[in-house]
């Protein structure tokens, strides 16, 4: 599977102030991976353009940017609920860590027996860890991302696991 050169990194919520300073929900790690880009890139019908960010700051759980061409609270306004991205290789990866975008499509395969359970379609997090949603032959099921739970990670290969009886089963 091709991995995507641009990951999305955050969503422009709001205006901030008057001179076209943007409020950006932060969608990496952490605020700080987001306000360390000195670049961004909006998406508009499959192409990337790119913004070249003038200063950021972290602001409670979110960043504030101001962005090249957005001089004034009219101009930020028309980027209000806008994803941005990120070129991949702008941002930090620690050894061993992946992108989500780069989990989502594998396989998961039960660690032990090599049974395929189904593919992961999206990670979430709602406080204490990822939540993996994964596609099986059952309809959708959770599971949270936790060493008890997932043994490895292969990007080539698939989500190891070893979920408990029916996680991952029909009724």
């Amino acid at each position: 599977m091709a991995k995507s050169r641009y990951l999305e990194c955050g969503k422009i919520v709001n205006t901030h102030g008057v001179k076209g300073t943007v409020k950006v929900e932060n969608r990496c790690d952490t605020p700080k991976v987001l306000a360390s880009l000195k670049k961004i890139f909006l998406e508009s019908n499959g192409a990337y353009s790119e913004r070249k960010v003038l200063h950021a700051s972290v602001f409670k759980e979110s960043v504030i940017m101001e962005l090249e061409g957005v001089s004034d609270m009219d101009a930020a306004l028309l980027l209000k609920n806008r994803l941005i991205y990120a070129d991949r290789e702008d941002i930090p990866l620690e050894e061993g860590a992946y992108f989500l975008a780069d989990l989502e499509g594998l396989d998961i395969i039960d660690a032990e027996s090599g049974r395929v359970y189904g593919k992961l379609l999206e990670v979430f997090n709602r406080g204490a860890s990822d939540i993996y949603v994964v596609d099986t032959p059952s309809g959708e099921r959770m599971m949270p991302a936790v060493s008890e739970f997932v043994k490895k990670i292969d990007i080539e290969k698939g989500i190891f696991v070893s979920p408990i009886p029916g996680m991952l089963e029909g009724d």
